[in-house]
């Protein structure tokens, strides 16, 4: 089997992981209660972030699921390319992991994954895989409350770890994989603007991925409706380096970041 074909199917394999855990989301216990994920590859995945927090510098702390991993994962070369065009100098490093609800964020965050880093700034974008692709049987406003208490916890861990960053919280992106879901994302979203104050910045960019009625414009995403393509990913890092420039000054000439990461998985 070629090299090509491998690497297609592990994608494959990491899009249908992802939208396993996706689909989920009506069946799970609260966003603010940490909770770890039960399968072996998430568990290898979460020691060796805790080893990548070792092997560099990091001054851009990246969390979230797989929307955020894809863009820093040795796994997708394109995207990652993006990321070096965009982020090499800062001493940016991605730690998010594919289908990860909050409060599975959450555990790792309590396990280590961010302890003894102290980066300058944050980047979170988290909470689509508790949004789901389903209409949530309880309700949207009960759905929102819950997404935004349990980002409100993440902050407030992040804090605590990381007393000296300031968090850029992104607006969970719209998905049109089930459009009925976008009232679900639009009031929690306006519940997370709520939590911007100090050192926490809000950051919505979803006017620029999608029209006023969440439909996605064309190119952002993937096929799937829900991962950014290249040109999604570029919207975002045009809205990051600016404030990236702000907090940090002009990116340097080398870049001590640790190396990315892969899918376990994806690595057979």
């Amino acid at each position: 089997m070629s090299r090509g074909s491998k690497s297609g199917q592990a994608n494959v394999f990491a899009t249908a992981m992802a939208l396993a855990g996706l689909s989920l989301a009506q069946s799970r216990g609260p966003a603010d209660q940490p909770a770890p994920r039960a399968d072996r590859n998430s568990r290898i995945a979460h020691e060796a972030l805790l080893e990548k927090k070792k092997k560099g510098r990091v001054d851009v702390y990246f969390q979230g699921d797989s929307i955020t991993r894809r863009w820093g994962a040795a796994d997708y070369p394109e995207l990652l390319a993006n990321w070096n065009r965009n982020f090499f100098g800062w001493n940016a490093a991605d730690f998010g992991w594919g289908a990860d609800r909050i409060e599975n964020i959450l555990w790792r965050l309590d396990h280590g994954e961010l302890d003894g880093v102290n980066p300058k700034v944050i980047v979170l974008l988290a909470g689509t895989n508790n949004v789901g692709n389903r209409e949530p049987e309880e309700g949207i406003e009960t759905r929102a409350a819950d997404i935004a208490r349990g980002i409100e916890a993440i902050l407030q861990r992040m804090r605590q770890k990381a007393p000296d960053a300031t968090i850029l919280l992104m607006a969970i992106f719209p998905r049109n994989d089930n459009m009925a879901v976008m009232p679900v994302i639009d009031r929690a979203n306006e519940l997370l603007a709520k939590l911007a104050g100090e050192r926490v910045r809000f950051l919505n960019i979803n006017g620029k991925l999608a029209d006023e009625h969440g439909k996605l414009f064309e190119g952002m995403m993937n096929p799937d409706k829900l991962h950014p393509a290249l040109k999604g990913y570029q919207v975002w890092a045009d809205a990051l380096k600016p404030i990236f420039l702000e907090l940090l000054g002009p990116p340097a000439s080398q870049d001590f970041a640790p190396p990315p990461t892969s899918d376990p998985g994806a690595r057979k």
